[in-house]
C-alpha cells in the first residue's frame, strides 16, 4: 500500500484533467442531500427551541365542544398561570358581504409567550377592548382586504357587532394551529358568548395553554393529566413537540427530497463512473508499462483506487461546503417563506449523512471500472491503447458493489424514516436505469444495422454508424440525461393529474357549501329554504358531533393504530337509524331500524383496513367527555373525494341522539347562486358556518402546489447534474470528434455535413433517452396517482412532448457546443499526427 500510495501521489501532481466532471457530480449530489437536510435540521431546531412559543405554552390541554370544569380549571393553575383560549370557525360579515374565517377568542392572558403584532402597534388588550361601545376584533388583512374594510369600520360575528381596531399581522402560536381554510380574526372571548356562537352542540375547541412554574416536570404533569382528565377525550401537547403536524409534514417531504438527491446521485454516479472510466483508459499505456515492470493487477488497483478514493474525498468535502453554506446565504429567504421559526446553523447529523451518501455513491460506481482496470496487461503495449478499458471485474468486485449498493438503500431507508417509500423509490431509480442501459444497447444495435442497410442519405448514415460504433457515448448520454428526464417527467404527470383531479374533476361532482353548526330546530327549515331555490339541486345533511377513538378492544387506541390519522385527533361521528340512501354495506350488517341496544358502530371499510380493525371489535368513543364502547357490526364505502357527507364512525341513534349536538349540511348549488345563497344564510341564520367548498379547494391548492414546487426544484437539480455528466461526455469525446471529422473532410464531406453528422448523432441520442424516460416518468406517475393518491391517471401530453424535445435540445445543445473545434481543425495536421 506504501508503493501504491507513492505511485498514486506522483500521478496526482499531474492536476485533475479529466476529473472535473467526476467533482463536479459528486458535489452536486452531496451538496443538494447537505442542503435539504440542512434546512430541515434548522426547522427541527426551531421547532423544538421555540416550542413554547410555537404552542403557545409550556403545554396545552384542548378540550372538545366544552370549557373546563371548575376542578379542571383548578389543576391547571396549580402547574402555573393559564391561558383560556376559544377556537372555532365563522363568518365574518361586512354589510352584504361574508367571507369564512378562523376565530381565536383570547383572555387578558393571552400570548403567555411572544407577541402579537399589530397594526397599528397596540397592545393585544387595548385592541380587544374595543371603543365606542363596541368591542374590538383584530382581524387578518386578506381578510380586510377581501371585505374592503379599514381600521374603525364594523363587523359582525354572530349576533354581535365588533369593530375593526387592527390589522392582525401576526399571532405567535400560529403555525402550530396547523391547516386553516379561512384568515384569522381575534376577539375577546367573552363576547362570543353573547354573540350566539357558542350554543351547545357548536364546533368549537378551548385550549388551555399552560406557563408552567419553574422546574415542573413536564412527564409527569402529563401523567397527572391523564388521572385527573381521564375519559374526557382530552389532548396534551407540551413545548417538546409544539406542532406536530408541522414536524411530521417537514419531515415526509425532506425525506421525499432526499430520494429526489439520491436519484441526483444516481445521474451522477453516472458521470463518477464514466469519467473514471476515461481516465483509466488514457492510463493504459501507463498501466501496461507498471505490468511491464512487475505490478501486480492488485497494485494497479490500489493504486487508482487510493486517486479515486482522494479525489471522492475532495468532491464530498465540496459538497459538504455547498451544500452547508447555502441555506446559510438563503437564510432570509427561507425563513420569511416558512411559517415556522427556523434555527440555520452548520449540524453535523445532515452532513453526515450526506457524506455518507456520498462516500457510498462513489464507491459503487468507481469499483467496477476499478476493477476492470485489473486485466490491462503488458501487451497492450504493443496494441492500440486507446481502445479502452473492458471485460468484467472479478466476481470479489461485484459482489462487494452489490453490498454497497444494499448499504446505499439501507442507509436512506433507515435515516428518511420512510422504508416502503425508500424501497419503492429504490426499486423504479433501478428499473429506469436498467431500462436506459437496454435502451442505450438496443438503438446502438438497430443504428448498427440502420447503418449497412441505408442507401444513399450519407450523413444521416454515417450519424448511425456512429452511434453504433464502439464507444460508450450513446449508453452514457442516455443514461444520464434519462435518468434526470425521468424523475422530471414523473413529477410533471403526478403534478398535472393531481391539478387536473383538483381543479377539474372534484367541483363537478363536489357540493358547493358545507354548512356547519345547524341547531336541530334550525335544520327543516333551512333545509326548506334551500330546496326551494331553483339552482339548487340537492341538499343532504347529517347529526353532527365530534369524537376522539380512545381506546380499541380496551386497549390504548394509538396501541393498535399507531399513528393513523384516525385516532390522531378528534373526528366527526355522525348517527342514523334507517341505512342512508347511497350507502353500501361491504362486510356485516346494519342495525335495524328502531334499534335501541347496545351501541353498535359502522366504521369506513378502507381505514379499517388500514388500522386492522375486524367485526365484533369494541371501540371506545368519548363524546362530549364520556366514553361510549360500541361494537363494529359493519364496514361501509367512504368515498371522500367526492367532496360531500362522509363520516369514518357511524353509530345507532339511540347512542347519540341524546347528546347536545348540531348538523352539518351540503349545498350542491349553480356557481352563479353562491353569493346569493351564502348571503341570505347569514342574514337568518348568523350562528352557522359556510365553508365554500371551491374556496377550500383552492387553499389546499395552494399548498400541494408548495410542494410541487419543491420536488421540481429537486428534479431540476438532478436534470442539471445530468447535464453536467452530458457536457463531460461529449468533452471526453471530442478527440474522437475531431479525428473523425478529419477523415470525412479528407473524403470530400463539407463543413456542413459534419456538422449535421454530428448534430443528427446527438438528436437520436435525445430522442431515445427521452422517449425512455417519458415510459419511466409516465409509469411512476400512474403509480403514485392511483396507488397513493388514489385518483384516476391520464398521460399529460403536453409533460410528455416537452420532456422528448427537452432531450433532444439537451444533448444537441451539448454535442455542437464541442463540435467546434473538429469543424476547425485542418486534416492534415490530425492525420500527420495520428500517423
Amino acid at each position: 500500500m506504501t508503493l501504491a500510495w507513492r505511485i498514486a501521489r506522483r500521478e496526482l501532481r499531474g492536476g485533475l484533467r479529466g476529473f472535473w466532471v467526476f467533482l463536479a457530480c459528486l458535489t452536486l449530489g452531496v451538496a443538494a442531500i447537505a442542503a435539504i437536510g440542512t434546512v430541515r435540521s434548522a426547522i427541527e431546531a426551531g421547532l423544538t427551541e421555540q416550542g413554547a412559543v410555537i404552542l403557545g405554552g409550556d403545554a396545552e390541554v384542548q378540550l372538545t365542544y366544552r370549557f373546563a370544569e371548575p376542578e379542571e380549571r383548578a389543576f391547571f393553575e396549580g402547574l402555573g398561570s393559564v391561558s383560556e383560549i376559544v377556537d372555532f370557525r365563522s363568518m365574518l360579515a361586512a354589510g352584504d358581504e361574508r367571507a369564512l374565517t378562523q376565530v381565536k377568542g383570547a383572555d387578558d392572558m393571552y400570548p403567555l409567550y411572544g407577541e402579537v403584532t399589530l397594526n397599528p402597534k397596540m397592545t393585544v388588550q387595548q385592541a380587544l377592548a374595543g371603543r365606542d361601545g363596541m368591542p374590538g376584533a383584530a382581524v387578518d388583512p386578506v381578510l380586510l382586504a377581501r371585505l374592503g374594510l379599514d381600521i374603525g369600520d364594523s363587523v359582525r360575528l354572530g349576533a354581535t357587532e365588533f369593530i375593526v381596531t387592527a390589522a392582525l399581522e401576526r399571532m405567535p402560536d400560529s403555525a402550530g394551529g396547523g391547516f386553516s381554510l379561512g384568515p384569522p380574526t381575534l376577539v375577546a372571548s367573552q363576547e362570543l358568548t353573547s354573540a350566539g356562537l357558542l350554543a351547545p352542540g357548536t364546533l368549537f375547541e378551548t385550549e388551555y395553554r399552560i406557563k408552567t412554574l419553574e422546574g415542573l416536570d413536564l412527564d409527569a404533569a402529563q401523567a397527572e393529566a391523564e388521572t385527573v382528565l381521564e375519559g374526557t377525550g382530552f389532548r396534551w401537547r407540551d413545548r417538546r413537540n409544539g406542532a406536530p403536524g408541522i414536524s411530521r409534514f417537514v419531515e415526509r417531504l425532506s425525506a421525499f427530497l432526499v430520494l429526489v438527491g439520491l436519484t441526483g446521485l444516481a445521474v451522477g454516479g453516472v458521470g463518477v463512473s464514466a469519467a473514471v472510466r476515461a481516465y483509466l483508459a488514457g492510463k493504459t499505456e501507463v498501466i501496461a508499462t507498471l505490468r511491464s515492470l512487475g505490478a501486480s493487477g492488485a497494485l494497479v488497483f490500489q493504486v487508482y483506487l487510493l486517486q479515486v478514493g482522494a479525489l471522492a474525498a475532495l468532491g464530498i468535502v465540496m459538497g459538504l461546503v455547498l451544500g452547508g453554506l447555502l441555506p446559510l446565504a438563503f437564510g432570509p429567504i427561507i425563513e420569511a417563506s416558512l411559517p415556522v421559526p427556523v434555527d440555520l446553523a452548520l449540524r453535523v447529523r445532515p452532513l453526515a449523512e450526506a457524506a455518507l451518501y456520498g462516500a457510498l455513491a462513489a464507491a459503487v460506481f468507481t469499483l467496477w471500472p476499478l476493477g476492470q482496470a485489473e486485466h490491462i496487461r503488458a501487451a497492450a503495449l504493443f496494441r492500440d491503447a486507446q481502445s479502452g478499458i473492458k471485460g468484467w471485474p472479478r466476481p470479489l468486485w461485484i459482489a462487494v458493489c452489490g453490498l454497497l449498493f444494499a448499504a446505499l438503500i439501507g442507509a436512506a431507508a433507515w435515516l428518511s424514516g420512510l422504508v416502503v417509500l425508500t424501497l419503492w423509490a429504490a426499486a423504479g431509480i433501478v428499473a429506469a436505469f436498467v431500462l436506459l442501459v437496454l435502451a442505450a444497447l438496443g438503438v446502438r444495435g438497430l443504428a448498427r444495422v440502420a447503418a449497412r442497410r441505408l442507401r444513399g442519405f450519407k450523413t444521416l448514415r454515417f450519424a448511425l454508424g456512429a452511434v453504433g460504433g464502439p464507444g460508450r457515448d450513446a449508453q452514457a448520454v442516455v443514461v444520464s440525461l434519462g435518468l434526470g428526464l425521468s424523475v422530471l417527467a414523473a413529477v410533471g404527470q403526478i403534478d398535472w393529474n393531481l391539478r387536473n383531479a383538483i381543479a377539474g374533476d372534484l367541483p363537478d361532482v363536489a357540493p358547493s357549501y358545507f354548512v356547519v353548526d345547524v341547531q336541530p330546530d334550525q335544520l327543516e327549515p333551512l333545509v326548506a329554504s334551500l330546496t326551494a331555490r331553483p339552482s339548487v339541486s340537492k341538499v343532504e345533511s347529517a347529526p353532527m358531533l365530534r369524537g376522539v377513538i380512545t381506546r380499541i378492544n380496551d386497549r390504548p387506541a394509538t396501541e393498535i393504530a399507531g399513528d393513523h390519522w384516525v385516532v390522531r385527533g378528534d373526528r366527526g361521528v355522525t348517527y342514523a337509524d334507517a341505512l342512508p340512501a347511497g350507502t353500501k354495506i361491504t362486510e356485516g350488517s346494519w342495525w335495524g331500524e328502531g334499534y335501541d341496544g347496545p351501541p353498535q358502530i359502522s366504521f369506513a371499510a378502507e381505514e379499517a383496513a388500514e388500522i386492522g380493525l375486524k367485526l365484533g371489535d369494541d371501540l371506545t368513543v368519548n363524546v362530549l367527555g364520556r366514553d361510549i364502547t360500541a361494537t363494529i357490526t359493519s364496514f361501509r364505502e367512504v368515498d371522500f373525494s367526492t367532496g360531500g357527507l362522509g363520516f369514518v364512525l357511524s353509530m345507532n341513534a339511540a347512542a347519540l341522539s341524546g347528546a347536545p349536538h348540531t348538523h352539518i349540511a351540503t349545498i350542491y348549488a349553480q356557481e352563479a347562486d353562491e353569493g346569493a345563497i351564502l348571503r341570505d344564510m347569514a342574514k337568518t341564520y348568523p350562528n352557522i358556518t359556510a365553508i365554500r367548498v371551491r374556496d377550500a379547494i383552492n387553499r389546499v391548492s395552494e399548498v400541494l402546489e408548495g410542494i410541487a414546487a419543491a420536488i421540481t426544484y429537486g428534479a431540476l437539480a438532478t436534470l442539471f447534474t445530468g447535464a453536467i455528466v452530458l457536457i463531460g461526455t461529449a468533452a471526453a469525446g471530442e478527440k474522437a470528434r475531431v479525428y473523425e471529422g478529419a477523415v470525412l473532410k479528407t473524403l470530400g464531406a463539407s463543413r456542413a455535413a459534419v456538422l449535421a453528422n454530428f448534430a443528427l448523432r446527438s438528436a437520436l441520442l435525445g430522442l431515445t433517452a427521452g422517449v425512455i424516460a417519458l415510459v419511466a416518468g409516465v409509469a411512476a406517475g400512474w403509480a403514485v396517482s392511483v396507488f397513493v393518491m388514489e385518483t384516476e391517471f391520464q398521460v399529460a401530453y403536453g409533460s410528455a412532448v416537452t420532456i422528448i424535445l427537452g432531450g433532444i435540445l439537451a444533448t444537441l445543445a451539448t454535442g455542437l457546443m464541442f463540435a467546434w473545434r473538429p469543424l476547425a481543425t485542418r486534416p492534415a495536421r490530425v492525420l500527420r499526427a495520428r500517423e
